[in-house]
């Protein structure tokens, strides 16, 4: 379908104010336009308390919880925020930490990590897998249910939800209940029709992806290393999972390409195109109404996702299922 009008407004702004593609702007400047997506967003939803906390072994990483109103012990999400492993923070990721808390009555912990190029692959990685670490061991005195464990992110953030949830399977500990995958970086190296097709104009263009890699990458192996491309590390014993993508954004094929490998794999998976939007949509809340379609698709699966686990862990057992491939105007 064509672009969604709100989006093409947005890019025709942007052309009108001069935007030039990340890698024309350099690193600190794109720190800045990523931070600048606060302008794009609703205001902060109520929640009934949050804190903010030192992590992992690097005391200037951070991590951001945020408690919804009602009793616990709640569900708990690690969300990590995209920008290309080289910009995002708490300050843009708050306003789609606390609309999930709120919306899905569970416990968020938005966490940063380090950033690109100061440090390198896979630093990044590394970092949210001590913020899960940190959620495991510290959330219950939050009102959290260590039990009740899932990562989410988007873009870059998506990335390293992939691989932490990875990276936790094989070490068998801790036990993740459920992931969401929003538009990930799946295949650092991918060659899809969606890289080829909206290569520029839609935002994040194919060369700023590849000048995010440069800024990310120490070496060429690392491409092919199974915490970044996740697409190679095994496929059996993840969590449910949802995947969300845009039909005008690169990473679109690679990203649904994994649900099918998941899905093949025996994993309870569900990959949701939302036909006519682009990347970076779930940070656009004010500017894309249509936002609120993922916010909705994320929240319902991570309520009713979670919901089931605890259930089912009580009688003994978790057990998958399998879904489709769903697309649509509205994703729905």
């Amino acid at each position: 379908m064509p672009l969604e009008p709100a989006a093409a407004r947005l890019i025709h702004a942007l052309q009108q104010q001069g935007f030039q593609s990340f890698e024309n702007i350099g690193v600190e400047a794109t720190r800045a336009a990523v931070d600048s997506f606060t302008g794009l967003q609703l205001a902060l939803a109520e929640v009934a308390r949050t804190a903010e906390v030192s992590y992992g072994s690097d005391p200037q990483q951070r991590a951001r919880v945020y408690v919804p109103a009602g009793d616990g012990p709640f569900p708990v999400v690690l969300y990590l925020h995209g920008g290309g492993f080289v910009g995002g923070g708490l300050a843009v990721a708050e306003e789609p930490a606390r609309a999930l808390a709120h919306d899905a009555g569970v416990i968020v912990v938005a966490a940063t990590y380090r950033r690109a190029p100061e440090a390198r692959f896979p630093a990044a990685h590394d970092d949210a897998l001590q913020a899960l670490e940190w959620v495991v061991k510290e959330v219950a005195g939050y009102g959290g249910d260590p039990q009740r464990i899932a990562v989410a992110g988007d873009s870059a953030g998506g990335n390293l939800a992939a691989s932490v949830v990875n990276r936790a399977r094989d070490a068998g500990q801790p036990e993740v209940r459920a992931q969401v995958l929003i538009y990930p970086l799946i295949d650092p190296v991918a060659d899809t029709t969606s890289r080829r097709e909206y290569a520029e104009g839609y935002l994040l263009h194919l060369t700023a992806l590849k000048w995010f890699g440069r800024q990310y990458v120490a070496g060429p192996g690392d491409v092919t290393d199974p915490r970044l491309a996740v697409d190679l590390s095994p496929a059996a014993g993840l969590p449910p999972t949802l995947i969300l993508t845009n039909e005008y954004d690169i990473l679109r094929d690679e990203a649904e390409q994994y649900g099918d490998r998941l899905r093949d794999a025996g994993v309870d998976v569900t990959v949701r195109r939302f036909d006519g939007l682009l990347h970076g949509v779930y940070w656009m809340s004010a500017a894309v109404p249509r936002c609120a379609e993922q916010r909705r698709a994320v929240a319902d699966f991570l309520r009713d996702t979670l919901a089931s686990t605890a259930r089912k862990a009580a009688t003994g057992g978790i057990s998958r299922r399998r879904a489709g491939l769903c697309t649509g105007s509205h994703g729905e």
